[in-house]
C-alpha cells in the first residue's frame, strides 16, 4: 500500500518546512543565550573611541600639513586595498566619497576610511545579487510558472536591491541614531543652561553634560564628549561646533551649533539663548507626541475591523447562534 502524500504549502513539504523552522528557532535560541552571556558594557567602546580621538588631536591630526598627517594616521590595510582597487577602476569620486564619509559619521562610525567599503558595496552587491538571481531565474529555471516579464522584474529587483542595500543600511543606522539624539536634546540643553549659569566654561559644560546623560542617552553623550575634546584641542572652537553639526543629521543640533557660534563670536549670554532653544525643542517634542496621538484612531481602524470586531461578534452572537441552532435542531427531532 502506497503511503499518503505529505501536505504541501506553497509547493513545499510541510514536514520539511517544519524541520527547517524548528532548526532556525533552535539557532535563534542559541544566539539569544550567547548574546545574554556575552554582554559587554557599551561605555568601554565609547571611551576607547573618545580616547583615540583625543590622542589623534594631541598628535596633530588636525594639522594642514598632509605629509605630517600621513605619518601620524594609522592606515588600514583593508581600506587601502579597497581604495587602490576603486582607483584602478576609476569609479572613486571625491564628492561621492565625502557624502559616504558624512553618512558614516552620522551613523556613529568614526573611521572615515570605511567609506570606500560602502562604495565598493554599491559596486559589488548588484553584480553578486544579479548573478544569483540570473542563475536561479534563468539558468536553473527555479520559477517555471513565472512569465518573462515577471522574471525580468525579479532580476531587476535583485540588482536594484544590491545597489541600494548599503545606502539603506547606513541610512537606517543614521535614522536610529538621530531619533535617539532628538529625544535627549532638550534635557541636554537644560543641563547646559545650569552649567553655564554655574560658571563653567563651554568645554567643561559639554563634558559635564556628557557624563550626566551618558547612561540615559549614550549617543548624545558620545557626541557631546567628542565636542568637549575638540573644544579643548582644536585651535578654532568654531570648527568643533561645526563638526558636531556635521556628525548629527538633525536640524535642532544645527540650531544649537549656530547659537553656540554666535555666542562665542559676539559674547551674548549663553544661558538665555539655550533656555529659549530648550523650550522650543520641548514644545516641538510635545507637538510630535500630539501628532502621533491624533493619528492613532486612523491607524487603529484597520486592526479594529480585521481583528477586534470579528472576535467581538463571535463572543456576542456565538452563544445566541448556538442556542438558536439547538432549538431548531431539537424542534425538528421531536415526533408529532
Amino acid at each position: 500500500m502506497q503511503p499518503a502524500p505529505h501536505p504541501m504549502i506553497f509547493g513545499i513539504d510541510v514536514f520539511v518546512l517544519g524541520s527547517v523552522l524548528a532548526g532556525f528557532a533552535a539557532l535563534l535560541v542559541l544566539f539569544v543565550i550567547y548574546t545574554a552571556i556575552t554582554i559587554r558594557d557599551p561605555m568601554t567602546k565609547r571611551v576607547k573611541a573618545l580616547n583615540e580621538r583625543r590622542e589623534q588631536l594631541k598628535a596633530g591630526i588636525v594639522s594642514t600639513n598632509p605629509k605630517k598627517r600621513t605619518q601620524i594616521v594609522h592606515r588600514n590595510e583593508a581600506t587601502d586595498a579597497i581604495r587602490d582597487f576603486l582607483n584602478k577602476l576609476k569609479v572613486l569620486q571625491d564628492s561621492q566619497l565625502a557624502e559616504a564619509q558624512q553618512k558614516l559619521a552620522q551613523a556613529g562610525i568614526r573611521n572615515k576610511e570605511w567609506a570606500v567599503a560602502v562604495i565598493l558595496g554599491r559596486l559589488v552587491a548588484p553584480i553578486v545579487l544579479g548573478s544569483l538571481a540570473a542563475l536561479l531565474i534563468y539558468a536553473l529555471n527555479y520559477f517555471p510558472e513565472w512569465s518573462d516579464f515577471k522574471k525580468f522584474m525579479g532580476f531587476a529587483v535583485a540588482v536594484i536591491a544590491g545597489y541600494k542595500g548599503p545606502d539603506i543600511y547606513v541610512q537606517n543606522l543614521v535614522t536610529k541614531r538621530t531619533v535617539a539624539i532628538r529625544k535627549g536634546l532638550p534635557d541636554a540643553l537644560d543641563l547646559l543652561v545650569i552649567c553655564a549659569e554655574a560658571g563653567l566654561t563651554v568645554d567643561a559644560a559639554f563634558n559635564r553634560v556628557a557624563k550626566e546623560l551618558g547612561r540615559a542617552y549614550p549617543e548624545l553623550g558620545d557626541e557631546f564628549a567628542l565636542t568637549a575634546i575638540e573644544l579643548s584641542f582644536l585651535s578654532e572652537r568654531r570648527q568643533a561646533f561645526e563638526n558636531l553639526a556635521y556628525r548629527v543629521a538633525l536640524d535642532n543640533v544645527r540650531g544649537v551649533v549656530t547659537t553656540m557660534i554666535q555666542t562665542e563670536k559676539y559674547g551674548t549670554p549663553l544661558a538665555s539663548a539655550l533656555r529659549v532653544l530648550s523650550a522650543e525643542f520641548r514644545n516641538e517634542r510635545m507637538m510630535r507626541a500630539e501628532e502621533k496621538a491624533a493619528r492613532l484612531p486612523a491607524i487603529m481602524t484597520v486592526p479594529l475591523i480585521l481583528f477586534i470586531l470579528p472576535v467581538l461578534f463571535v463572543v456576542i452572537l456565538g452563544p445566541a447562534a448556538c442556542s438558536i441552532a439547538d432549538a431548531f435542531g431539537s424542534g425538528s427531532t421531536n415526533p408529532k
